[in-house]
């Protein structure tokens, strides 16, 4: 009888043996992975809060005739929605004074009238600056906002 020993295995089995390499452990694996997602997170949040868009509520939720919130700060080049609300209808008029030197005012006005609930008017500014703005029909009853863009 032939005794086999394991040195004698054939040449395929040693070569296999051979070619697996010891691989990095899960735990460091992980906390790779884990450091990989962390900057992708963060990566993505700070893209998100540069391009984060402001809603401004035409008709506080109480019903009174407000802008919600008055006063809005973005950075240059944010959207700025306007939603409608209650105690509709509204528009959005910049005033022409009360807006940076060689801003159109009427260029970024909303003078048709938001009729419906949730009917939305969306302005993208991007002259730093303060802009301020009222709803036609309701600017006697205090209907008023501020934009400041920075």
């Amino acid at each position: 009888m032939q005794t086999i020993r394991a040195s004698a295995a054939p040449k395929a089995v040693r070569a296999s043996r051979q070619a697996v390499k010891p691989q990095a452990s899960l735990k460091a694996t992980v906390s790779k992975v884990a450091q990989v997602a962390g900057v992708a997170a963060s990566s993505l949040a700070l893209t998100l809060a540069a391009h984060a868009d402001v809603t401004v509520k035409l008709g506080s939720d109480t019903g009174a005739l407000v802008f919600e919130p008055a006063t809005v700060t973005v950075k240059a080049g944010e959207t700025i929605n306007f939603k409608n609300n209650a105690g509709f209808p509204h528009n959005v008029v910049f005033d022409e004074d009360a807006v940076p030197s060689g801003v159109d005012a009427d260029a970024i006005s909303r003078d048709d009238l938001l009729n419906g609930p949730g009917e939305t008017y969306s302005v993208k500014l991007t002259t730093a600056g303060t802009y301020g703005y009222y709803c036609e029909p309701h600017a006697g009853a205090g209907m008023v906002g501020k934009i400041v863009v920075q």
